[in-house]
């Protein structure tokens, strides 16, 4: 299936080695945290969402995204089951959850679970998914005409790779908690996924809502190449992966004539952009 804003994106870290993935996901970090400082500054509301399977690597994605960001200006958003009203008024549930002036919210799932996991599963009507489907774009349309800037991550894996992951939830004392019942019922139902799937990237995926396929078989592959796709499109268009630098080896800075040592990624960040600004003086 092609669909014209469905983008997947290619990746340049298949086989990196740890070594390699701790180096350049602090770089990466240290990106991050920059286009944090600029959505404060100039206050900005940033929606990320990451959608996909049970045991895609949503989550864990999402704590590495938020590792080093400055905590009161960003929030996680991972629902539960909705009440009655909440259903009925679906939109509505997460609106109110949406970025206020100079703040990040990550959606650990998101208002798709209508086009994907509700139906797959019959918690909503073939009304409700087919009134959601109607909707969804005009909807997000108007977030991001008010100002919202709207990212949409899809996490793909493959039907072995989400099995290895849920035996590994289930067989690990601090993981265990992560497993339901319901991850096994959504399992056997694989192929009715998939069709409801396909048929969201086809209609609500726009020029202006696009949707962002990773392939997520690797978690740590998928985390840079997500990191990597909001770096170049809403950070720093020039960061060149897989460099080799390795931040924490240079945490220090002279700004204004004054060196600073031993400094943190986020310290590192703020005098970078201070020294950004000196120099366009």
């Amino acid at each position: 299936m092609e669909t014209k804003h469905l983008q997947s994106i290619e990746t340049p870290y298949e086989g990196i080695s740890s070594a390699e993935y701790q180096i350049e996901k602090r770089r990466l970090q240290v990106e991050l945290l920059k286009i944090q400082q600029h959505v404060i500054k100039q206050e900005l509301k940033l929606a990320i969402v990451f959608e996909g399977r049970d045991a895609a690597g949503k989550g864990s994605s999402i704590k590495r995204y938020t590792e080093y960001l400055i905590p009161k200006h960003f929030n996680v958003i991972e629902l539960g089951i909705p009440t009655p009203s909440e259903s009925k008024y679906w939109f509505n549930r997460y609106q109110k959850h949406f970025p206020k002036k100079s703040e990040i919210v990550f959606f650990d799932r998101s208002w798709y679970n209508r086009a994907l996991i509700e139906p797959t599963m019959g918690y909503c009507t073939e009304k409700q998914y087919r009134y959601f489907m109607n909707k969804v774009l005009k909807w997000e349309h108007k977030q991001i005409d008010n100002g919202t800037i709207l990212v949409k991550f899809y996490l793909s894996v493959d039907r072995d790779t989400q099995l290895y992951r849920l035996e590994d939830r289930l067989q690990s004392p601090l993981k265990y908690w992560k497993f339901s019942n319901n991850d096994l019922k959504a399992r056997k139902k694989w192929q009715r996924y998939t069709r409801y799937k396909e048929q969201m990237f086809e209609h609500t995926a726009s020029e202006k809502s696009p949707w962002v396929h990773i392939n997520a078989n690797n978690k740590k592959v998928s985390r840079l190449t997500s990191m990597l796709y909001l770096v170049h499109t809403y950070g720093d268009k020039r960061f060149k992966p897989l460099t080799g630098e390795d931040v924490k080896r240079r945490n220090s800075i002279e700004v204004g004539g004054v060196p600073f040592h031993g400094l943190s990624m986020r310290q590192l960040a703020v005098l970078q952009e201070l020294k950004a600004q000196e120099q366009e003086l």
